[in-house]
């Protein structure tokens, strides 16, 4: 008689660690005697999400586990315990600042991190150390849109909430590609009433489902705003009251404006006049406007300037504070603002306070500090220039990646190579920046954590445990406080729960505020332990006189400025620093897609998320395809003044000709010269630091790749075969990428001559006397299996890569038992197909079949196939296949039409022909 399992299940509220859209995600655990399965889900009480999720906080729990995880310190390369790793730390930081001073050390800080972890580390820096040396990797997605609110509001404060995304009656998105980096927002946009409009270069997922895509030059947004600032003057569509009472600087703001005829905007911006008419109109007419902006306005040389020209014309127009109106920058990581809220960048101060000598005091008397930074402290990039020239002699990396994320990547990779001591906070073993480290210690991953995030609405979240540690991993914020105590702060940091971190935050975001600051979260003042276990989701500011949150800022028309006034901003527009050349002729532009975040550490570890796209994908023009010889597939190399990058051609008439664009996410942990940043250079925003990442002048090439290999083995083997790869086929090895699957790596390889699969196997297993072989041959491509009591290795080898198996059902194999005739592993298995909706797993093949028997809507094919029915973000590409199919069809029904009444005719004259003939 079986013995039946004893079962509990256990249900926790935590927040999605990806984007800034900021999801709340509802656990399920359910324990059994022997094991315990983990269950994610959207949490339909969460005010952000109400449940839906996308595809990647959808695979949440397929990212957990051990599989590649960091699980003790280790100093030198080899493991060690965390008493001599910290130990090492700080002997080695108290010696840098007793000889060299303060400024020899640095934190650099990540998004990723929660606000208590962010908190500690502020003050541990500016407040006893003594150095502002501490930035963030917001500096290279948010620090444009925080200056140009601060310019223009007095403060970092966003004054929208998600609401006014279904309340605005026309949405306007710049630079966002939301239906694939923020799909859950898209969605709310969809469900709403509002026309959209798309500012973006290049046609998009979020321009196929718009009603209006501006497709301007790269970098001319604030010649778009500029013009229709001016447009706004010229037609009597300003709202004088508004600018009379509440605001301040608008002449000299409309001066720098009133040059940008139509005709002079559409010139510079490359858009036809009566585009630009109709969106000039649109705005001047809709009281519900919302402006909603992201990295292709942050991300540039100017991008503060571009933030302001947005906010002007909501400020001439009054439509700041409204419901459903207002400038609304979006957040791209799921604690920026929470970092922002605790001083993390390197020119702020805790609590939404600045360098200047009231505020320096006031942060020096709330936290008794010894050693008070009196300056700001150096940017992202001149952080790294500073440790490439000595000047910094330690830093310490938590949860990012910049040897990967950083413009001049290789730059950055060798000058941490170079420093003296590098120490890395991650909770995954092997990152481009982790090889760099002379220090790794292990850091609590989602699941493990426990604190808060606050989300691009200001909205404050919990993320809390559900899981236990992994391995020896201690939370960030241990880490640092356990740094402090060895430097003589113990008391200072005698934190033992990140609800008394909080609280301190709390207390000092309302200390001497009196209204002053926009900030301010003095109502968790005394919060205890069960009360902050229990926090519901708020926005600030929360205080006396806003108990329950606030939804929007700056209604009342009173802003942080020291008048009390918004100002507006005059902004003469300028071209981008980087610029084409005959050497480099093309504009290269990238972002993120659709099903990856970042540098892959967490989504790569899922396997479904990498069918939509598995490898770099290049987007040209077909037009400069033809140019310069590419054809659909092929592999092709960027080249820029600062490096070069491998990826897939795939031809897309979205993509304007002269315009190329890449993804972000690849590292070298994960494929060859992978990496978009090496190509970026290190220009950036005079007022932000933001690096310009979305105009890099580039070159195009294709590779001469002879032969291309998939290899599948387990995992044993697959550890050390990248840098076998490396070592052995440097010579003919174009490229190379790899693809975690269930028990193992399937790793694909392209080469610049034919190899012998045979040979290349057995050089890898050659320390294996019991392996047996399997081979296949056929005119254009070979097959071998390797195996002994289980499969080895896999090896498929072809001159066209298309023409390889599909390869998840490779993948498949290393799970199955050896079968009793192993060369049937090796039999004809047809080339895979690509999918669509990750979700449901639907391929493309089968949404065009479903098309050409009648299934003709969006709508119809979810319920036919299932695509498209849960997180949206692949519709609108079946919306695109789906256009382009019935298009396709109607051309050859109308061309069968033809031929039909050309077959006729051609008969019948035939027929009088032989008629005629047949009388004579």
């Amino acid at each position: 008689m079986a013995v039946k399992e004893y079962l509990s299940t256990q249900r926790s509220c935590t927040t999605c660690p990806y984007c800034g859209v900021g999801c709340g995600v509802t656990i399920n655990k359910e324990k059994r005697q022997s094991t315990s399965v983990i269950s994610v889900t959207g949490d339909k009480q969460h005010p952000s999400n109400f449940g839906r999720l996308c595809v990647k906080g959808s695979a949440l729990g397929e990212t957990l586990g051990e599989h590649g995880r960091l699980l003790r310190p280790h100093l030198h390369g080899e493991a060690c315990d965390w008493d001599t790793a910290m130990s090492y730390v700080a002997d080695e930081f108290a010696r840098n600042i007793h000889e060299h001073g303060p400024n020899s050390v640095a934190f650099y800080l990540s998004g990723q991190l929660l606000t208590e972890d962010y908190y500690v580390a502020n003050k541990l820096m500016k407040g006893f150390i003594g150095s502002a040396n501490i930035d963030t990797n917001s500096r290279l997605c948010m620090s444009s849109a925080v200056a140009g609110y601060k310019r223009a509001l007095g403060a970092d404060a966003v004054p929208c909430c998600y609401e006014d995304l279904e309340e605005a009656d026309l949405i306007v998105l710049i630079g966002s590609n939301a239906a694939w980096t923020h799909p859950i927002l898209f969605q709310r946009m969809q469900a709403g009433k509002a026309k959209i409009v798309v500012v973006d270069p290049r046609a998009s997922a979020t321009s196929e489902m718009a009603d209006l895509h501006l497709a301007i030059n790269p970098g001319s947004d604030a010649a778009l705003f500029n013009g229709l600032l001016n447009f706004l003057a010229q037609h009597n569509r300003l709202n004088h009251h508004y600018i009379q009472h509440h605001t301040q600087g608008f002449e000299l703001a409309l001066e720098a404006a009133q040059h940008w005829s139509l005709q002079q905007t559409a010139l510079s911006c490359g858009v036809p006049a009566e585009k630009l008419l109709a969106f000039f109109r649109l705005f001047a007419e809709t009281e519900k406007t919302l402006s909603f902006y992201s990295q292709g306005v942050n991300q540039s040389s100017s991008g503060t300037d571009k933030n302001n020209t947005i906010i002007n014309c909501h400020l001439a127009t009054g439509r700041i504070g409204q419901i459903g109106a207002g400038p609304f920058s979006i957040t791209g990581q799921p604690n920026a603002m929470g970092g922002r809220e605790v001083g993390g960048l390197a020119n702020m101060l805790a609590a939404h306070m600045e360098f200047k000598e009231s505020d320096i005091d006031r942060v020096r008397r709330f936290w008794d500090a010894p050693n008070m930074a009196l300056a700001p402290g150096l940017k992202a990039v001149d952080m790294f220039h500073a440790v490439e020239t000595g000047q910094i002699k330690a830093i310490w990396i938590m949860a990012t990646n910049p040897a990967v994320s950083m413009p001049e990547a290789e730059r950055v990779t060798e000058a941490l190579r170079k420093c003296p001591l590098v120490i890395v906070s991650d909770c995954i073993a092997d990152t481009d920046t982790a090889r760099c480290a002379d220090v790794l210690l292990p850091a609590t991953g989602w699941g493990e954590k426990n604190g808060t995030v606050t989300n691009a609405e200001r909205r404050i979240s919990r993320q809390r445990t559900f899981i236990d540690p992994t391995g020896e991993a201690r939370h960030d914020w241990q880490a640092i406080c356990d740094l402090a105590s060895r430097l003589g702060f113990r008391e200072q940091f005698n934190f033992t729960h990140p609800a008394d971190i909080f609280r301190e935050h709390a207390q000092l975001s309302g200390f001497e505020n009196n209204g002053s600051r926009a900030f301010d979260i003095s109502l968790f003042s005394n919060i205890a332990q069960n009360e902050y276990d229990t926090l519901e989701p708020v926005q600030w500011p929360v205080n006396r006189e806003n108990p329950q949150g606030s939804a929007r800022l700056f209604g009342n028309g009173k802003f942080f400025t020291e008048t009390g006034r918004a100002n507006f901003i005059a902004v003469k527009p300028r071209t981008p620093q980087q610029q084409i050349s005959p050497s480099y002729p093309l504009w290269l532009n990238s972002g993120r897609i659709r099903d990856q975040w970042h540098t892959m550490t967490r989504t790569g570890r899922a396997r479904k998320l990498l069918d939509h796209s598995e490898i770099a994908e290049i987007q040209i023009n077909p037009r400069d395809a033809r140019k310069y010889g590419i054809d659909e597939g092929v592999l092709v190399e960027l080249h820029s003044a600062q490096g070069k990058m491998c990826g897939r051609a795939v031809l897309n008439s979205g993509q304007k000709p002269g315009e190329l664009f890449a993804p972000i996410h690849w590292s070298q942990t994960l494929a060859q010269e992978s990496k978009v940043s090496a190509l970026a250079g290190a220009e950036v925003d005079p007022i932000s630091g933001q690096p310009e990442f979305k105009q890099v002048p580039v070159q195009l090439k294709a590779l001469a790749c002879k032969s291309f290999i998939t290899l599948i083995c387990p995992e044993p083997l697959a550890q050390n075969l990248w840098r076998w790869l490396q070592t052995h086929m440097e010579e003919n090895l174009l490229h190379w990428y790899r693809v975690p699957c269930q028990n193992g790596y399937r790793f694909e390889l392209a080469l610049s001559a034919p190899l012998d699969g045979r040979q290349l196997g057995a050089q890898l297993l050659q320390k294996n006397p019991d392996i047996r072989w399997q081979q296949i041959e056929t005119l254009n491509s070979q097959r071998w299996l390797a195996y002994s009591e289980q499969i080895e290795l896999l090896i498929f080898s072809s001159n066209d890569w298309q023409t390889l198996p599909d390869r998840r059902s490779l993948e498949r194999y290393l799970q199955l038992e050896l079968l009793e005739n192993p060369a049937q592993f090796l039999q004809a298995i047809p080339p895979g197909e690509r999918i669509v909706c990750t979700c449901m797993q639907v391929s493309r093949p089968q949404i065009e079949k479903a098309i050409n028997q009648g299934v003709n809507s969006i709508d119809a094919l979810g319920d036919a196939l299932g695509c498209g029915t849960r997180c949206g973000s692949c519709k609108p590409e079946i919306s695109q296949l789906l256009r382009t199919k019935l298009q396709q069809n109607a051309q050859n029904q109308a061309v069968a039409a033809v031929l039909e009444t050309e077959i006729v005719r051609s008969a019948k004259d035939l027929r009088e022909k032989f008629d005629k003939a047949y009388s004579a």
